[in-house]
């Protein structure tokens, strides 16, 4: 697949606040995202495309509208998950959150 570069948004604010926070309470976590976060601006598609029919429900009515879903999987078992989208010639990787495997496998009915 095509290397598209990317900048990184958020899906909310409070997402930006819990990552500040993750400075201070789990430093490793956080600098696992960051080095995330950064594979994502230079390559919008390094992640894991997931299947558009195993979408949860709670992405359509939180993050609407949305047309495709990601996960970058993470040291420890954690996830990223994050959608793709494009704003004109700019291309934007939204995080819509992280998670440990446990939550991941609960949430994709796994």
């Amino acid at each position: 697949m095509e290397r598209i570069n990317s900048q990184i948004a958020f899906g909310n604010q409070d997402l930006k606040k819990e990552l500040e926070e993750l400075k201070i309470e789990d430093t490793q976590l956080y600098e696992q995202l960051i080095r995330a976060f950064k594979n994502l601006q230079e390559n919008a598609f390094c992640g894991i495309q997931i299947p558009k029919r195993l979408i949860p429900n709670e992405y359509f009515n939180k993050f609407a509208p949305i047309t495709n879903l990601w996960k970058y999987n993470l040291p420890d078992a954690w996830r990223l998950i994050y959608t793709i989208k494009n704003n004109e010639a700019i291309i934007f990787s939204v995080i819509l959150e992280w998670m440990d495997h446990k939550e991941y496998e609960r949430r994709f009915n796994y």
